[in-house]
């Protein structure tokens, strides 16, 4: 045991090396000719990378990655969520995959208000009923079953060792864990996880993960149903009935992860594609990156109170109109080709002034109808075959609501509280919804989670996207815009300081160095309100320029870019 912890840790500090020597201390990305993997743990980023290194393909890797994460990144990487993945071949198909959670048969309307009609955040967030159907398990192996190449067996063989046989502890994760001690220690199941015996963990222990071993044992040997049926089912359903939830083994064994359409539009010559509803992400990147283009932004302007002007009022009017028409495309109408047609751009551009518009008179447009969540995390791959993954999964909260399935060894999420429980009422990332957002059975929940490729030439450009709940879709844009714009390489686009507005409040977040004095007090003068200062987003990014492959993690966070 010494010996193996000993090793551990050797691995654990060389990786921690390389993250601050190529990540943090500068502005110059990672540059690699082969391949590439970058996502918030060094862990899983090599884990990745290595099935990149045998002749995997980036599908094969990003399952590789989604497995070692649900390890070692436990905070938001998991296999009891769910997420999105955009992907492009080769071939040049653009491919979108939609493994986000679903409400379980038995879900209601009013599930989340009390007596009176009042919204209740703790059965939301908290309770059993907070839990969606998991997407993520069903999602990956959809993924490496159509698109990769190696066997699953291959893939999900690294993220088992990690949980069999421990990971070392560094200060974030240890840091991580004990924020949230309290938490664990009132739910037995959790406490036995994330917990040092019921203290507090410290920097080098190692942690041990025996029964979220067994449960990716049982995957890799039963493929869908060793998740969705017999025993980790019948854990699944136990606990969360524990707690009041209402998920049946008939939900689990319904579960599916769908083919969608991604989202295809265009900014200034370069494609962008995109995640599609359930995801608001493609739609409202879409919609703010039309409204910028018909601005001639000038690449002295990053910055200034002009520029964040023009930020905002494209922020303001794409999160209108997500709140008004987007929720899950099985159940609702989106007037999607209208959303992201740049007529109806230039309609809502129009709008924009000299001066701020308040909120309380941005309104949801009428796009003519054709026909036709802050914890979660992102990674992004590239292969030397030319494919691209870019992916986003989440437990919607931190740890989402904390409770680990006894025996199975993996965090439930919370992703309930996606839904509008009660339209016009904000969840906890103070996102506003409305009907076509509300909570029905099998339906599901709307996200912001923007997994993204840019294509320059129809070939992969940058792969990007990010965790950050409501802030992660103008993250996205944000970095975009850094690089076409204004000429960042992918690691100063990743690093610049960003700006948040999401219509409601009404109110301009930012990071620090992202608005000067002098720019507040600009700001202020056209009619804004200044909020907090916060972080905002994590983006994972890559740019492909001619024969090298840039990778950029972002120092938000504790990731790291691999490539070879």
């Amino acid at each position: 045991m010494r010996t193996l912890e000993f090793f551990n840790r050797a691995v654990i500090t060389a990786i921690l090396i390389i993250s601050i020597n190529f990540s943090y201390a500068s502005n110059k990305p990672v540059r690699a000719k082969n391949g590439m993997v970058v996502s918030e743990n060094a862990l899983a980023s090599k884990v990745g990378l290595e099935i990149l290194k045998k002749g995997g393909n980036a599908i094969d890797a990003a399952v590789a990655t989604g497995f070692a994460l649900a390890v070692t990144y436990p905070i938001a990487g998991n296999i009891g969520g769910g997420g999105f993945m955009v992907i492009h071949l080769k071939d040049g198909e653009n491919i979108s995959i939609d493994f986000r959670e679903k409400a379980p048969s038995a879900a209601s309307r009013n599930m989340f208000l009390d007596k009176n009609g009042n919204f209740n955040s703790k059965l939301s967030l908290k309770s059993g009923k907070s839990v969606g159907v998991p997407g993520t398990v069903y999602g990956l192996l959809f993924a490496l079953e159509h698109y990769g190449t190696m066997q699953l067996s291959e893939v999900i063989q690294p993220a088992i060792n990690y949980a069999e046989n421990g990971f070392i502890l560094d200060y974030e994760t240890a840091e991580s864990f004990n924020s949230y001690f309290d938490d664990f220690s009132n739910i037995e199941s959790s406490k036995k996880i994330f917990t040092n015996n019921g203290r507090k963990f410290n920097e080098g222990d190692l942690f041990v993960q025996k029964d979220l071993a067994k449960t990716l044992k049982l995957i890799r040997d039963n493929g869908i149903d060793g998740f969705y049926s017999g025993s980790v089912a019948e854990l699944i359903v136990k606990q969360v009935n524990a707690f009041d939830g209402i998920i049946t083994k008939k939900d689990l064994k319904n579960y599916k992860a769908k083919l969608r359409e991604p989202v295809i539009s265009s900014y200034r010559g370069f494609k962008i594609v995109s995640m599609p509803p359930p995801s608001s992400g493609g739609i409202v990147l879409s919609e703010m990156l039309n409204i910028l283009e018909n601005f001639d932004i000038k690449e002295e302007q990053w910055g200034s109170s002009g520029y964040i002007h023009k930020l905002v009022s494209a922020m303001k009017f794409g999160y209108a109109d997500r709140a008004r028409y987007l929720g899950d495309p099985d159940f609702v109408l989106i007037p999607q080709e209208g959303l992201i047609s740049k007529k109806y751009a230039l309609d809502r551009f129009n709008l924009i002034s000299d001066s701020a518009i308040s909120s309380s008179k941005v309104f949801p447009g009428k796009p003519f109808l054709f026909q036709e969540s802050d914890q979660t995390t992102h990674y992004s791959i590239y292969d030397s075959f030319g494919n691209a993954v870019s992916t986003t999964t989440t437990l919607n909260s931190s740890y989402g609501n904390k409770t680990v399935v006894d025996g199975a060894g993996f965090l439930l999420n919370n992703e309930m509280d996606d839904f509008s429980a009660k339209p016009g009422v904000p969840n906890q990332f103070g996102l506003i919804g409305y009907e076509a957002n509300s909570i029905l059975p099998e339906k599901r929940m709307l996200s912001s989670m923007t997994p993204t490729i840019v294509l320059k030439d129809n070939q992969p450009f940058l792969i990007l996207g990010s965790p950050g709940g409501s802030t992660i879709i103008t993250a996205v844009m944000q970095v975009i815009e850094n690089v076409i714009d204004f000429h960042m390489n992918i690691q100063e686009a990743v690093n610049a300081p960003r700006i948040h507005h999401q219509w409601l409040p009404d109110e301009i977040y930012y990071e620090k160095f992202a608005l000067s004095e002098d720019v507040k007090k600009n700001l202020i003068k056209l009619g804004y309100k200044i909020g907090e200062q916060r972080i905002i987003a994590s983006v994972q990014a890559i740019m492909i320029d001619r024969c090298y492959i840039y990778g950029a993690t972002d120092p938000r966070r504790n990731g790291l870019a691999a490539g070879y």
